[in-house]
């Protein structure tokens, strides 16, 4: 009669570390992948306006919200990650928690950045359409959708300090999480920096 196999303590344990090894160099490759795609989209948008018939219109406010929101938000994911290594559980959680809502928030200003850019007739298709709006709407659209894949990350991670699995000893998945909202800030305010200047 076969028996089954159960990993030994030791295996488990060997498995997880070669997890924790690997899990932060896959995420450098998916940041650098996120970055060829806008490198891409905004060398394609420099290139269509030098063609001309390129409408010009103002930034809208709600834009200048959001970059403020999400600059504030990771400064409060850096607070909790400081409070991790101080062992401050109270603390970590109030940031993930603090930096969640602020996500929650910058979503709302762009949208708001939406409503406020079809008020003044830019949209994304349609005959009144214009190649600039339509860059506009399609590269914030896509930060947008990389940002709620930062929130979930964002939700998992609140769960897991909630649980108390994060302290002076072990941060990683919370660096990790780190790692993922600070390259989409630096992102959000590269985009942001790119249409305000490039015209």
């Amino acid at each position: 009669m076969e028996t089954e196999y159960k990993p030994s303590p030791t295996v488990d344990f060997e498995l997880a570390e070669a997890k924790k090894k690997a899990s932060k160099p896959l995420l450098w490759v998916g940041i650098i992948s996120i970055i060829m795609v806008f490198a891409g989209l905004t060398s394609a948008y420099v290139v269509r306006a030098d063609n001309g018939s390129w409408l010009i219109f103002q930034m809208p406010s709600a834009f200048y919200l959001s970059t403020a929101v999400i600059i504030a938000s990771s400064l409060t994911l850096f607070f909790s990650v400081r409070m991790a290594k101080k062992d401050n559980q109270k603390g970590i959680i109030i940031g993930l928690l603090l930096t969640f809502i602020l996500g929650i928030v910058f979503s709302y200003f762009q949208y708001l950045g939406w409503v406020q850019l079809r008020a003044i007739g830019v949209v994304f298709a349609g005959k009144s359409s214009n190649a600039s709006g339509s860059f506009l709407y399609l590269l914030t659209f896509l930060h947008l959708l990389h940002l709620f894949a930062g929130l979930i990350t964002l939700l998992i991670t609140l769960k897991n300090s909630i649980q108390g699995k994060y302290n002076s000893t072990n941060t990683h998945g919370l660096e990790l999480t780190s790692i993922y909202w600070h390259f989409l800030d630096i992102l959000w305010v590269y985009l942001f920096l790119f249409l305000l200047y490039i015209r």
